[in-house]
């Protein structure tokens, strides 16, 4: 296989099961594969600032530069709530831009290249899976050190279970990006994909508090509920409000918010994919 933009396959070449490495040894073709991956996304430093260092920029000016920051909410403080959104935010971001471009490089003939090799269908699935969560593991992790050293407080446990809950949970806004790109298929989606999530940021009560209206409206987005379940270990449910307030969600809110969602999205792919296959 070549190891340039997919989409492109050098003639008389095929992507093998392993290949060789100097030492002698053979690499899984899967591993391989893995690793032109990240260094293609590695190519792109415009992408890799939007996806790590934007998360981060905001969180040192909405987490850290006021002085409400330092205000106890459940078993932490307020800048603590603001580093998981702003962190849950550059994970989506980066799950989503990468589920996008994997179906429009399938829409655009790199599925049937790869067709032509021994690489099994469930093996490219699991190395887009895998650089999706190492993508989205970045802007997470820097978030998370700028908020150790930058004043977020919290219990040990709220550290560990919302980073837990929102590197896992990312992966399923791949579904997201997914359907962009099974939908446009062109390379509009991914940028199509990646902006709506900012909106979706907007309305799910990531960027600022909302109150009222817009507040019971966020609380049907799917960002809203994925935030929500990686805040509650911190918040204990507690919601800041727009008027300066605080509303109470039950467990069972972002729980149910994420599991439909995710849900809507799978069925939402695999029709996609049903009625892409029917075109061809």
């Amino acid at each position: 296989m070549s190891t340039t933009t997919p989409g492109t396959v050098t003639p008389g070449t095929t992507t093998p099961a392993s290949t060789t490495a100097p030492s002698g040894r053979r690499t899984p073709a899967a591993l391989t594969l893995l690793r032109l991956e990240l260094r293609r996304v590695l190519r792109d430093p415009v992408t890799l600032f939007f996806t790590v260092a934007l998360p981060a920029f905001l969180f040192l000016i909405f987490g850290t530069s006021e002085d409400y920051a330092g205000d106890d909410i459940g078993n932490g403080n307020v800048g603590m709530a603001i580093m998981i959104a702003m962190a849950g935010y550059g994970a989506v971001s980066a799950t989503v831009s990468i589920g996008a471009s994997s179906a429009v490089e399938r829409s655009q003939g790199w599925g049937r290249q790869l067709g032509l090799t021994p690489l099994r269908d469930r093996t490219y699935v699991l190395v887009k899976a895998s650089l999706s969560v190492l993508v989205a593991l970045a802007p997470l992790t820097l978030v998370y050190l700028l908020g150790a050293v930058a004043g977020a407080s919290g219990d040990a446990s709220a550290w560990l279970l919302s980073y837990v809950v929102l590197a896992c949970g990312a992966t399923a806004f791949a579904l997201y990006g997914l359907c962009f790109g099974l939908a446009f298929r062109s390379e509009a989606a991914v940028s199509g994909a990646s902006g709506s999530v900012v909106v979706l940021s907007f309305l799910g009560n990531i960027f600022f508090p909302l109150s009222g209206g817009l507040l019971a409206f966020a609380k049907l987005t799917p960002l809203y509920g994925y935030v929500a379940l990686a805040r509650y270990p911190l918040t204990e449910g507690w919601v800041v409000t727009g008027d300066d307030s605080l509303v109470h969600d039950p467990l069972w809110l972002p729980i149910t918010n994420v599991a439909v969602w995710t849900l809507v999205l799978a069925v939402a792919a695999t029709l996609l994919v049903r009625r892409g296959r029917g075109r061809q």
